[in-house]
């Protein structure tokens, strides 16, 4: 049910920081293409400062994300529109690069897959509309909530979560404008992005402040979790030839073989960068380097050492 299904007057967000005209950008319609695009570029150089301003409750969430995830629990994003798909996204891009299960980190946006594609920023008034997905998804005390409402007023994203909150989640709210934060959200994140270049389209600055955090905490919690041994995503799922090349070349790096034989041991490990560097190292069957990786609960280092 919308939460102004009542009150046939929306409630006024002028007071909103994302919600402001930008004071440079009052003679767009004015400006030559190159002048335009130079605008947004400045403006977009601002957004880093900005969300290292967070960087403390970005860990913060980023830490629980963890636990969660140590506890067989998930991360989930909750949106509307743009920060909808945003989070969509990231959770999409979790089991290619990281080889996490796909429930593991999963997207929720208003008005559902087909909001994708096709518009539907009606849903996001839907105070309850995230509650019978929450329900079915039985989320708990082990899983990890986020929501995604650049303005801070979403009631689709802002009712889900204190939804999740009563079934006992951990909870984290990403803004672009700074707000209260209420007793339902355990983690703020308000990054101060400004006003938009283009008067409320929060598509841009605020979308992209909201890939960086969404890319910080996912990147930030697989890292805690071992997927990574360096730098390099030694978990990677080598599903076609861009990936498998990617993984040859984590393994020659990591083993110090050449190409050809990085293949084959790729291939003896059914395509697993982390069993087949295993195997070379520790001299051994897929089968015990699988053990020696759960031993380790999945950290590399554990089983051949920091790497050099």
């Amino acid at each position: 049910m919308s939460a102004h299904a009542n009150n046939p007057t929306p409630p006024d967000r002028g007071h909103l920081l994302t919600e402001q005209p930008n004071e440079r950008s009052t003679n767009l319609d004015a400006m030559s293409t190159r002048a335009c695009l130079e605008l947004i570029n400045d403006e977009d150089a601002t957004i880093a400062r900005s969300v290292r301003d967070q960087i403390e409750h970005i860990a913060t969430f980023t830490d629980g994300v963890i636990e969660s995830l140590r506890s067989g629990g998930r991360l989930v994003y909750l949106g509307a529109g743009t920060s909808g798909r945003l989070g969509v996204l990231d959770a999409s891009e979790c089991p290619p690069t990281f080889q996490s299960a796909p429930e593991q980190v999963i997207g929720i946006i208003a008005g559902g897959d087909r909001a994708l594609r096709v518009s539907s920023e009606h849903r996001e008034d839907e105070w309850d509309g995230a509650h019978e997905q929450f329900d079915g998804l039985n989320i708990g005390a082990n899983d990890s909530v986020f929501g995604i409402a650049a303005g801070g007023t979403t009631p689709f994203v802002l009712g889900g979560v204190e939804h999740a909150k009563s079934r006992g989640a951990r909870t984290g709210l990403l803004t672009c404008t700074p707000v209260e934060r209420a007793p339902w959200c355990d983690v703020l994140i308000a990054v101060r992005t400004g006003p938009e270049v283009l008067t409320g389209s929060t598509r841009m600055k605020a979308g992209t402040a909201t890939k960086m955090v969404l890319n910080m905490i996912s990147t930030g919690a697989m890292v805690g979790l071992g997927k990574c041994y360096s730098n390099m995503m030694v978990d990677v799922r080598a599903t076609n030839d861009k990936l498998r090349d990617r993984a040859a070349r984590i393994i020659m790096r990591t083993c110090g073989i050449e190409r050809d034989a990085s293949f084959d041991l790729l291939d003896r490990a059914a395509n697993s960068v982390k069993h087949a560097i295993v195997m070379h190292h520790q001299a051994c069957s897929r089968e015990v380097a699988d053990r020696l990786i759960r031993d380790a609960s999945g950290h590399l280092s554990r089983v051949i050492g920091e790497h050099a």
